[in-house]
């Protein structure tokens, strides 16, 4: 089901947000998305309400293309995955395994896979397996590693948690994000690599937890000052999500229901999260159910 909270003007299926410069229309979001399940089990949801497997597996690090059709993980042996069309094959072996925070990362265009090394390397490689590795850059930030969508950043935590930092493919050079002194997880890059969508601990949560959240309480930081932006969303938001074009994906946790009642469990079971689209001045342009069955899944992508 989609909400449409027009900002502008509705013409047609397209929504014309007012702005001092024309630009064509951008397609609202169907609800197409990339979620994770317990044990690894990454699906893609369709706006037919259809859901399709993609991969399951035993490692941790593992991202999902932004066209929503593969799959990228590294195997506990060190080799790179990538599983398309029901096909698996390796394109890149020698990484180090079993270290959940050492995940791949897509390209926006869907066609090129950036991963990180033990040393600090990060390479990319397209995701066909045409080429061979290109050295992107050094950074101390190999952790959870986010791509901006003009293709030229790269950001990601440090292995120990105490540090955010962004990589210039262009130049090689890296900046430290001031004031940051303890983080979980990097979701995403603005395509302009700017700001960062990024969770810092909560609670008892270990500074440097390495495994990909289910949830998480996002906080937008400007790069390199570390400034915390607001949210254009208010409730409880449970993650963030930076396009390509620039619109900003939050997710909002369903309501809470108190249990111990049969029209209390009932809710329970039919209530979803809702996706709240911005643009990049931050006007709400859409607003999209989450099917309920993805209520306690990862979310990984959100489909064009």
């Amino acid at each position: 089901m989609k909400i449409r909270v027009v900002t502008g003007v509705a013409l047609g299926a397209a929504l014309v947000v007012p702005s001092a410069a024309w630009a064509a229309p951008t397609p609202d979001l169907s609800g197409a998305a990339v979620y994770a399940a317990a044990g690894n089990q990454l699906s893609r949801y369709t706006a037919a309400g259809e859901w399709h497997p993609l991969a399951s597996f035993g490692a941790a690090q593992f991202a999902a293309s932004p066209d929503g059709t593969k799959v990228a993980w590294i195997t506990e042996s060190g080799n790179l995955n990538i599983r398309e069309r029901g096909k698996t094959r390796t394109i890149v072996s020698g990484l180090q395994g079993s270290t959940p925070c050492l995940t791949p990362v897509w390209s926006a265009d869907s066609t090129k896979v950036a991963y990180p090394s033990a040393d600090g390397t990060i390479n990319a490689v397209r995701a066909d397996g045409s080429n061979a590795p290109r050295k992107l850059g050094v950074s101390k930030g190999v952790c959870h590693l986010a791509w901006s969508g003009n293709g030229r950043y790269l950001a990601g935590y440090t292995s120990t948690g105490d540090g955010l930092h962004r990589l210039d493919a262009k130049t090689g050079k890296t900046v430290v994000v001031k004031g940051v002194k303890s983080i979980t997880h990097v979701q995403s890059l603005s395509p302009d690599g700017t700001k960062a969508v990024v969770a810092f601990p909560e609670g008892a949560q270990a500074p440097a937890a390495r495994t990909w959240p289910t949830t998480f309480k996002p906080v937008i930081l400007g790069i390199p000052s570390g400034k915390r932006l607001k949210l254009p969303a208010k409730g409880d938001a449970i993650g963030a999500y930076y396009l390509p074009d620039g619109r900003l994906v939050m997710r909002m946790a369903a309501p809470r229901t108190q249990p111990g009642h049969a029209a209390a469990a009932h809710a329970a079971a039919h209530a979803h999260n809702t996706l709240v689209v911005f643009d990049s001045a931050g006007n709400e342009l859409q607003r999209l159910a989450e099917p309920p069955k993805a209520k306690n899944q990862a979310l990984l992508q959100v489909v064009p």
